[in-house]
């Protein structure tokens, strides 16, 4: 594991809202970060979808993390805004954040995310249920 990872590693798994959404890190690399998160009832709204807070948990922090593998050395990260829409029910087994930069400097980074919904557990195939771009702010730690 690169030095990168781990501190991405080590950083997801002191969040405390991760462990309470179940969600886990996926996929860590040079610029994008995959974070994943199972339907559980207890995260679901009254219509029986994952509640768009829970949906925006992962996406926001998959664009983060992602910030983070640009963030110049010595800094952590921030989110200073998103845009999140929200383009059908949230409904499936397990649902996959997918953070990517897009354009990163020495104070900011610009992130879009996606998160996609599995039907089933071994699907590949999966439908867009939103998507956000978020500006990063690296801060000294």
């Amino acid at each position: 594991m690169t030095d990168i990872q781990t501190r991405i590693t080590d950083s997801f798994n002191a969040q405390g809202l991760m462990a309470t959404l179940g969600a886990r890190l996926v996929h860590v690399a040079d610029g994008e970060v995959h974070i994943e998160m199972p339907f559980s009832k207890a995260l679901s709204q009254q219509r029986g979808y994952v509640h768009a807070g829970a949906v925006t948990s992962i996406v926001d922090s998959a664009c983060g993390y992602a910030g983070l593998t640009k963030a110049p050395q010595g800094c952590d990260v921030v989110t200073a805004e998103f845009k999140i829409n929200f383009m059908r029910p949230a409904l499936g087994e397990r649902f996959l954040a997918v953070g990517r930069v897009q354009s990163s400097g020495k104070l900011l980074a610009v992130c879009t995310g996606e998160v996609r919904a599995f039907a089933k557990a071994g699907d590949t195939d999966y439908k867009v249920v939103a998507m956000m771009q978020a500006t990063i702010v690296n801060v000294a730690q």
